[in-house]
């Protein structure tokens, strides 16, 4: 009887124990797999960012080993040592504030409108994408092409118009509406607008046949339904518009070096400007991580505001 015991629980041992071998190789070929991205990862970001942390509480210039100093490279930042630091953080957020609501609007306006059931609507949302695809450094150079206060193409029509043209990247007054003119050109049609496409499609169909049988027109359609709705949509691309506009460097960069007269001298650009003009990396590293602190604040902000107006179905 003991003999036919031991038998059982070898025969109901034997496919646990394969299974148990099958596993442990399954796991050891994943880890095979992801291993080039863990390489990347640990080599191009988080040995980085360890980096960038350690150096922002050091002096270092690359032409002598870094010298830890403490809180200095903060103390100078924050406490107004730095004359350009908070007024390039007032430009970004400047930037941010008619940049983010503009591409925003248009993004969800050449969405509804990518969202009609008519001929040939794939070649439109082509069409309206393909700006998207231009690096933001040839966009930068083709728009100050067409910026030209004397040549360019944008002044030549306001002039057939009768309208004062303005100067554009040669003006303080006008270089920052300029910049925000490039990265509407660029936004518009680009991923936030296929996030909200994706969410118009999201919607469900009983409801907008409920209102259309109450006799409800468009505007009350879209605000009662469309808006709620996509108000996760919406919250996530505003989390992500706000901080590609803090972020805002290469077109900047291109089209005006941050100027005239550090009009468009963005926090970006001085980061840049302290590490690879001024060779002072550990206060440019400093610089960042202040921008990563007021980044991460404004979403959290974000987070906490999206409870009053942010609509989840089902929740």
């Amino acid at each position: 009887m003991s003999t036919m015991a031991g038998e059982g629980a070898r025969i109901a041992k034997a496919p646990l124990d394969s299974m148990t071998a099958r596993q442990k190789r399954m796991e050891r070929y994943g880890y095979l797999f992801i291993s080039p991205w863990l390489l990347g990862f640990f080599a191009f970001t988080f040995i980085p960012i360890a980096a960038s942390i350690f150096l922002s509480f050091s002096r270092y210039s690359v032409l002598r080993p870094p010298e830890f100093i403490g809180l200095t490279n903060y103390r100078y930042a924050l406490l107004g040592g730095d004359r350009l630091m908070w007024p390039s953080i007032g430009r970004s957020f400047r930037y941010a504030v008619f940049m983010v609501p503009l591409a925003l609007t248009g993004s969800l306006l050449v969405a509804i409108l990518l969202n009609q059931k008519v001929k040939g609507i794939a070649y439109w949302r082509t069409f309206y994408f393909l700006p998207t695809l231009t690096p933001g450094v040839a966009s930068a150079i083709l728009w100050g092409w067409l910026l030209n206060p004397e040549l360019g193409l944008v002044n030549y029509l306001i002039g057939g118009l009768g309208l004062p043209t303005p100067r554009w990247f040669a003006s303080p007054q006008w270089a920052l509406p300029g910049i925000i003119l490039i990265g509407m050109w660029g936004s518009v049609g680009g991923g936030s607008m296929i996030i909200f496409l994706a969410g118009l499609q999201d919607i469900p169909v009983e409801l907008v046949e409920a209102a259309d049988i109450d006799g409800a027109g468009r505007l009350r359609k879209f605000w009662n339904i469309t808006l709620p709705i996509l108000s996760p949509v919406i919250f996530f691309n505003l989390i992500i518009g706000i901080i590609g506009a803090l972020r805002v460097f290469e077109t900047a960069f291109v089209a005006t070096r941050g100027g005239p007269a550090r009009a468009t001298w963005f926090i970006s650009l001085h980061i840049y400007a302290t590490a690879f003009e001024y060779f002072d990396f550990g206060y440019a590293a400093a610089l960042a991580w202040v921008l990563v602190v007021i980044i991460v604040s404004m979403t959290v902000l974000q987070f906490r505001l999206a409870k009053s107006w942010v609509f989840y179905q089902g929740a």
